[in-house]
């Protein structure tokens, strides 16, 4: 499954993990990501969207979920 939000397109991210002795050692920062239906008022049908936790608060504020 690919890490990306359908709604706001948020993607893994790099960075750094630091050890004590502050060694780097790379890492992936992923999103929240989410599988939810969603059905389309014009024409009935249901959608399974990959949605972050950002998009779904985004999703519920404009009146879709």
């Amino acid at each position: 499954m690919s890490r990306v939000c359908d709604v706001t397109g948020k993607r893994p991210s790099t960075g750094n993990n630091r050890s004590k002795s502050m060694r780097a050692t790379k890492r992936r920062f992923l999103p929240n990501i989410f599988k939810r239906k969603i059905k389309d008022p014009i024409t009935g049908m249901v959608y399974v969207v990959k949605v972050s936790a950002k998009g779904l608060k985004t999703l519920k504020k404009k009146g879709i979920l």
